[in-house]
This record gives C-alpha cells, structure tokens and sequence, in this order.
C-alpha cells in the first residue's frame, strides 16, 4: 500500500516501510517499526523515526494519514505476534512436556522463558491495529497467551506432575527404604525444582529423602549416578550415607557406582587438587578436637614468652570475659546477709553494687591492694535527710578514696537514677570541703576504656605496690572463674568464623567503626590484642609445614569453584545439616551450581543449629535464596523418634526466637507419651543415681518393656564434659547407659534421656560463656535472640528422647530454660517430682527463677530461687503478730550522697 504527495511516497509492505522524496530513500525494517510516528502540526503531517522528523506529508489528508498509521501499527506488531506465537509454542511444549513425562518443571525452566517473554499489553495493541490486521485464531490466542500468568500454570502442572508420580511410583516410594516413605518424604523426593530447602524435624527422615531423591534420579533418567553429590559434615556422617546409598540401591535393583557421599573437607581438597595439581594436606590436630589443643599450646607459649600476654590473657578472663556490654545490665548474684542487700559478688568476698564496680574490686583484689569497700567517711556528714556517706573504696594504706560512676558514652547516669548528678556533685564538694583524696572512675572508662591501667598508674603514683597475681584464690565459691579452656575455645570459635569469612584485621576495624559501633571499645580491644598473636602463630605452623587447616581449604576450593578452575561435573548436590554450613561451605556448594541444569537440596533444621563454634552461620539457612537463587521450602514434620508430649515442649520451647523459621513438630507415635519428668535435689550425682536404680528396678519388674536383650537404653547428656563425674561407677546391668555432652549426641537417640545438672551460672544450661559479644563482630549476621545457640542445644537434648526425658534441677539457682518450662503450672507435658512438697510456681517478680521454701526469723516464707538475683517472697507461715508478707517493699528514692541498696548499673 502506497501514499503520496506532489514530491513524496510512503509504501509499506509485510515486511518493511520505504519513504521516498527529493533528498533520498529511507527504509525501515518491520523490526523497527515500532519507532515510527505520524505527527500532526498545524497545517500538516509529518514521518517521523526515532523522534525526528524525516518526511513532511504535505497534501496528506486525516483518512490517508488514519490508514498510514493503522499500516504502520500492523508493520511493528507483526514481530511481536511472531514472538508470541513462537513463545506459546515454547510454553505450551514445557508444560506439555512435563505433564507426559511426569518430570517437574524447574524454577531455571520458569525463569528463562519469563525472560523471553514479549511485551505486556500485546492484544490491546492489536486490537488498536484496527479490523484490517489479519490474524489466525492461533494467533490471537498466543497473542492473548502472552499475558498469562505463567507461574500459575508451571505450578499447576507440577502439582498434577507430584500427583502423578506419587500414584505412579507408590511401590517406589514404599520400598526404596525400609519404612515406606511419609507423603511429606515423598514430595521431597518428587519436587525436583533446582533449589529445594527442606525442614527436617529431630527425627523425621531426612536422610531417607536424601537416599531416596538419588535413587528417584537415577531411575527416572533425570541425572546419571556419577553426576551425584552428597554432602556432610563428618566422616561418620558421610559413611553412613554411602552404606544407605550402597544398600538401598542394591535392595532396589539400582545400580549405583559412582553416587558419592563425602565430607565438605574431603570433597574441598580434591577440588583444590583438581584446580591446582596439587592436593594440599590438611594439619594433622584438625582431627578429633585437636584444634583447641594445638590453641591451648599456642597460648601457653605466649604465655610463657610474653609477659604482656600473660598478664592481658589473664585480665580478660577473669575480669571482662563476663563483663556486661551495657551500662543498665542488673543481675545481681551476691547476697549482703549484714546489710541485707543484693549485690556482685567479687572474688575478694565483698558484695558490691554493680558490675563496674565488681570490675574495680577484683582489678584490686588480683593487685593485691589493701582497700576497704564502703567504709564510713572520715567525717560526719549524716543529716536529718541523708546517712552518713560512704565512698566506694578506701585505700588505708595511703588515705585515699575513691569513687566509681555509673556514667554511661555519653556522660550520663541510668535513666531512673534520680538526683544522681547531684550526688556526684555534693560528694566532690565534700572533699574538696575536707581536703581528702578522691580518685574517680567511670563506667565507660574502666570497659571500654583504659579506666583500670589509669587506677593503677594513680595508686602507684601515691605509693601502693600492684601485686598481680591470677592464681590468687577467689574467697567464696562464687563467681567461679572463666577456665583457659574456656577462653580457648573461645578463641577458637572466633577464629573459625574470621577464617570462614576472610576477614582480616581491617575488615574488623571497618565493622568496629560501621554498624558494631557499640562493641568498639578496651573489652573488645583486650581480646583483639589476644587473639591475632594466636592466629598468626596458628598460620605460621600451617605455612611451616605446608598444611593448611580446614576454613582455609574450604575458601580456597570456593575461590577455585568460583573462578571456574574446576568444575567437579556434579548435577544433583545434596548437603545434610544444612544449618550448620559455615559461609566458607555456602560458597562451595554455591560454586558447584554455575552450571546450568544444575540441582540443590538442602536438608537441614534451624532449630538445630548448635555448631557456631565450628563457624557455623544460621544466617546462610534463614537466607537461603539470597545464597543460591529462588527455590521451594518445603518441610518434614513428623518425628519416627519422640514421643507427643516431648515435641510439645521442644517445640514450644525452641521456636520462641522469631529469627527462626516457624513450623510443626508431630509424633508418628500412637498415644501423647510420657510427660518430661523435672526432679529436684542439690545432689544431682544422688539424684541421678536414684532414678537410674528405680528404672533398673522397673525393668526388671517387666514394668518397662526392654528390648530381645532385656536392656534399654539411657544417654545421660550433660552440658559440658565435667557432668560426666555426675554418673554412677556402678550401673544396671540391665540398662545400657552412657554419657555424652549433649553436642556430640547431635544425630542420636535413646529410650531415655537424662540431662543431670541444670543450673544457672557461668557453666550453667544455658551457659554464659557461650554468648560472648565479641563473636559478633567475627559473624556477619550474628543471632541476636538472648542464649538462641544455647536454646538450640537444649531442644536437641530433648529430642534425642524415644520415650522420655528427666530433667535434674537443684532447689535453687535453677536453669532459667527449666522456670521457663514451669511458667505453666497446668502443663500436662511437664510434671515435677521430687522430696520437696512445696508447689513449684514461677517467680512473678522476675519471671525467670521458682518459688522454693526457705526459712527466715519472721516464719517460713517463699522465696525465689534466683536469690539474690531476685529478692521477691511471699510469707506462708508468719511468726505471731506479724502480717504475712506477700512481696519484697518498693525501695525508697535514694538520697543525694546516700548509698541507695537498689543501685543499677556502674
């Protein structure tokens, strides 16, 4: 079709528009019709291209330039109908395809053709084009096709497709394990999406899905055995695997060489054997725990060659390793019995106010200095409003006192001490008045500050000899000091995150600058100056012998997988207890999946996620997509191990952190169960051996079903290794009992589970120690849910139970994870036994500890187990004349230049 004027032509065909005038020929290819225009002016038209005009239409009348335009729409839509023809075909075939086949259809699949989809709006603009643009009914459809919601039909056809597999391979699914599968199973196996997270509940299969899903590839075609991945965490892991692979698929007639299970070390040193030629060897102490050992040696030598280090190795552990990282910190664990009020404890037996000033106390203490605590002023200043004041610390050596503030980074007390800038005024006037020697601290200086080294100079300075002694013997029980094992471990645990990520040095600086802002400071700087001595002595013995160590390995084969210096030709990666995966194991199985057709299953529980010390990062679990690309989360909530009542209570308990993922935990057991039995006795070692000799009895009394051997099976689990002297010598022939740290009973199970001594403390369940602040700065998500590592740890205590769980708790100092289980005392999952008759209900002043009876001069009364952290009681049996108490009384305000009993912070 043709338009012309005195001067100019426009034709357009099915293929091209060619406009010709007096300066030249311009031709446009359908492919770019899309950017003509017909412009009117104000006496007439105008071609344009690209947004210039390149042809005046003079003598172009309004119908003519209608048609122009109509001819020129149908000239740009003819590629676009082409390209919805050609992309409904490809759809139309996908879907088709899978439905036949039976196979899922693959996010990767899904993504490339919403990538090559044409542009929205396709049918409004052909019917713009007018009625004379003619198209087939197949193209209108595909036209229409265009705006479908494609993820609505991949989805419905990979529901029919999991339909129809689960019908179809039935006997499959039944016999591929010994047990047939759960539906849950099942779908796991079938859901072959190209990244799949699966939730496995404590007991609930996942490595029969895993086992399963490798057998389901191989027989349906969709991935070659030698083209199979899995991957644990330890050796007995792996080897477990590679026997159910063996084994199963023998049992089912698959043939199943070249399938591998290994572990992430194993699997790493021979991709960076692979990539370089050469397979590095791993130090030989990374085995069996040896690596805190080699830490311990490391330490020792600098301890020994190196009197800074020693004395710094020593200041953090006894002093900052618990010192709090905010100023408002109140947990009292002292008790004045002369002034009856709670306090600190301090090493030197004194029971002091606050944290900071229990910091000072035991700076002196360990310095050998001589110092009253709280000692009257030399003069009378009592008034009829005030008490006599009394200074923090008096040094009679050379009359000096000293005062310690509650002041906070920016120069002031707690929101709620009332007058207290006054006080600290009135107090320097009074010894500016009486020309005596105040020295001063402040809270902020001695944490984050050199505010100890600054009292030391300044006694010094005034005569007093500092005598540092850390092996000088604490006066009371309590607080016990942090073990060097413990700091070891620490150490350790930093190192394993540090290394797992790459951080160097400036990398922590920059975060102590950036978001860690409130951890930069002389806490976190002592353990800084402690830890790169020993991790640069760590190095040096790996580069001495040409070892390297296993985070150094697994960023090493993530470099190489990344780089693409070696592809490993692995198709279907599967990786078990995926919530312990360090960042270090993320990005290598991350560079596994370059490829595409390539296929993910994760398999793990957050709620297990105990492993932070080996540099584990839940974070990679919650953040999965982030990691490795849109996938399915799908979830096995049924537990073939415990009973009703204990998925319960580790369920109710565990998923308390919102960080978490939120799921359901049932029992494949018939009936609720037993419920989780609490026993109280301040002899855990007698109470332990007591229940293991009424459980013998009751086996043999035929009370408890045994298994063909008459015995049954109890695993006694303790929260750390010393719990071991808490079990018997002599044990029931007829119960087939042992001891482990309730870590390493991670992946096990018994008939009965005993955890013997749950008690609050530095090395109480949960454990003080364990939570560290300064771990956040060597972990790029930290989990920030108060005790969330050492909450996991006490849920997979509980799930190791088939039948029941006993808790052992002293009648005071409980675990506050075991008052936390009582605050509903209506619970049928939980019941209490015990010699003590007295109700067992939660503290409602702090809601942390029991009530337990105790006797004082006005009568018998309940007080709270947590005593003196907490001082709430409540009289039962008052002595005569006197009201029954039902509660500890407000305290007064404080007074300015008195010392107010109630005093926070400091």
């Amino acid at each position: 079709m043709t338009w012309s004027g005195r001067d100019w032509s426009v034709t357009v065909t099915d293929t091209e528009l060619t406009a010709e005038q007096p300066s030249g020929i311009l031709t446009v290819a359908r492919a770019d019709a899309s950017t003509l225009e017909v412009c009117r002016g104000w006496f007439h038209r105008t071609l344009h291209h690209g947004g210039r005009p390149v042809l005046r239409l003079q003598g172009l009348s309004r119908a003519e330039a209608r048609n122009l335009e109509l001819a020129i729409r149908r000239l740009a839509l003819t590629p676009a109908v082409e390209a919805a023809v050609a992309w409904h075909a490809a759809a139309t075939r996908l879907l088709d395809t899978a439905r036949k086949e039976q196979r899922w259809v693959p996010a990767e699949a899904l993504d490339a053709l919403v990538a090559s989809r044409p542009e929205p709006g396709l049918p409004d603009r052909i019917r713009a084009a007018g009625t004379r643009l003619s198209l087939t009914p197949f193209q209108l459809e595909a036209a229409a096709f265009a705006d479908t919601d494609l993820a609505r039909l991949v989805t419905e056809t990979n529901e029919a497709v999991m339909a129809a597999e689960l019908s179809s391979l039935r006997a499959f699914f039944d016999t591929i394990e010994k047990t047939p599968l759960t539906e849950e199973q099942a779908r796991a196996v079938v859901c072959f999406d190209n990244r799949v997270q699966v939730l496995a509940a404590a007991g609930s299969g996942k490595t029969s899905v895993m086992v399963a899903r490798a057998a389901y590839a191989v027989c349906r075609g969709f991935v070659p055995a030698e083209r199979i991945l899995l991957l644990a965490f330890n050796r007995s892991a792996a080897a477990e695997l590679q026997e159910r692979v063996d084994t199963r698929f023998a049992a089912a007639g698959i043939d199943s060489s070249g399938v591998r299970a290994s572990t992430f070390h194993s699997f790493g040193l021979d991709v960076i054997g692979r990539a370089t030629g050469e397979k590095p060897r791993p130090a030989p102490w990374l085995d069996q725990g040896r690596d805190l050992q080699m830490v311990e040696r490391i330490v020792d030598e600098l301890r020994d060659s190196s009197e800074t280090f020693r004395y710094q190795w020593d200041l953090y552990r006894l002093l900052f390793a618990h010192a709090p990282a905010s100023l408002g910190e109140h947990e009292p664990d002292g008790w004045n019995s002369e002034k009856k009020e709670s306090g600190y404890q301090t090493f030197g037996g004194d029971v002091v106010k606050s944290h900071g000033e229990r910091l000072v106390a035991d700076f002196l203490y360990f310095n050998g200095v001589n110092y009253a605590y709280e000692r009257p002023y030399e003069h009378n200043t009592a008034t009829a409003g005030r008490s006599q004041y009394r200074p923090d610390f008096y040094y009679p050596d050379i009359d000096v006192w000293h005062e310690h503030w509650a002041i906070d980074r920016d120069g002031k007390p707690p929101a709620d001490f009332a007058d207290y800038a006054e006080s600290m005024t009135w107090k320097r006037q009074t010894h500016a008045r009486y020309k005596t020697i105040l020295l001063e601290t402040t809270w902020v200086d001695v944490v984050f500050g050199d505010g100890l080294a600054k009292l030391g100079t300044e006694l010094t300075s005034r005569g007093v000899t500092l005598d540092w002694n850390p092996d000088r013997p604490p006066r009371n029980q309590w607080p016990e000091p942090m073990r060097h094992e413990e700091l070891a471990r620490l150490i350790r645990t930093f190192m394993a995150h540090v290394k797992s990520n790459s951080w160097t040095k400036e990398h922590l600086e920059e975060r102590l600058e950036g978001d860690l802002r409130h951890l930069a400071g002389y806490r976190t700087r002592l353990f800084l100056d402690l830890y790169w001595p020993i991790h640069a002595e760590w190095e040096h013995r790996l580069a001495a012998e040409g070892f390297v160590d296993f985070e150094d390995m697994l960023v090493q084969a993530a470099g190489h997988l990344e780089a693409g210096r070696a592809d490993m030709g692995y198709d279907l990666v599967m990786v078990d207890e995926f919530q312990d995966v360090s960042r270090a194991r993320a990005r290598l199985v991350r560079g596994l999946l370059g490829q595409p057709g390539r296929y993910l299953l994760a398999v793990g529980d957050d709620w297990q996620s105990i492993n932070r010390f080996a540099g584990a990062d839940l974070s990679v679990m919650t953040g999965f997509e982030s990691w490795f690309g849109r996938g399915r989360q799908l979830a096995l909530t049924t537990t073939f191990r415990c009973p009703q009542t204990v998925c319960n209570v580790a369920a109710s308990f565990v998923s308390k952190n919102p960080a978490q993922f939120s799921k359901q935990m049932r029992s494949a057991q018939t009936g609720p169960g037993a419920p989780l039995t609490i026993l109280r006795s301040d002899n855990p070692a007698q109470a332990l051996a007591g229940y293991l000799a009424e459980l013998s009895a009751k086996v043999a009394a035929g009370a408890i079903a045994a298994g063909p051997d008459r015995k049954i099976s109890v695993s006694v689990l303790g929260r750390y290794g010393f719990d071991r002297d808490l079990v018997p010598g002599r044990r029931p022939a007829n119960l087939d009992l042992t001891f482990r740290t309730v870590h390493s009973s991670k992946g096990l199970e018994a008939d009965y589970i005993v955890l013997p001594n749950l008690t609050t403390g530095v090395y109480g369940f949960p454990s003080d120690i364990a939570d560290d602040p300064v771990l956040h700065l060597a972990m790029p998500s930290p989990d920030t849910f108060t005790h969330a590592e050492e909450r996991r740890l006490f849920y997979v205590a509980l799930t190791r139970a088939r039948r029941e769980v006993t808790l052992i708790i002293p009648t005071q100092r409980i675990s506050a994870f075991v008052a936390e289980l009582l605050q509903n005392p209506d619970d049928p999952d939980v019941t209490v036994a015990g010699a003590e008759q007295v109700p067992v209900d939660i503290c409602p002043g702090c809601g942390k500890g029991t009530m337990v009876q105790r006797k004082g001069p006005y009568g018998i009364f309940l007080g709270c187990s947590t005593w003196p952290r907490c001082n709430y009681k409540r009289t039962l049996r008052p002595a005569s004349g006197r009201p029954a108490q039902q509660q500890t009384a407000s305290p007064p305000a404080p007074q300015p230049g008195a010392r107010s009993p109630y005093r926070r912070g400091g």
